[in-house]
């Protein structure tokens, strides 16, 4: 699973699946799907929220997936 922050999300997940950066981690690990997004008001909220989810164990990560998309389905189409 991979956290990040954008303030462009169709521009970043383009970049993820066409492999922009082939040294990345998104890269090396294939991160090709949207399976959860959260929009804020801020930056400082946006990275506060990133250090928590990253913080968290992959339990927890995959609960709060499958609260907003309990079959963790591709989003990039939504955020059209």
């Amino acid at each position: 699973m991979y956290v990040g922050v954008t303030s462009n999300l169709a521009k970043r997940i383009w970049e993820h699946r066409t492999k922009v950066y082939p040294e990345s981690y998104t890269a090396k690990y294939n991160c090709i799907q949207l399976v959860y997004y959260n929009q804020f008001n801020t930056i400082t909220d946006a990275i506060a929220e990133e250090k928590r989810i990253k913080g968290g164990s992959r339990q927890a990560k995959g609960t709060l997936i499958s609260d907003m998309n309990y079959n963790w389905d591709d989003l990039y189409d939504s955020i059209w």
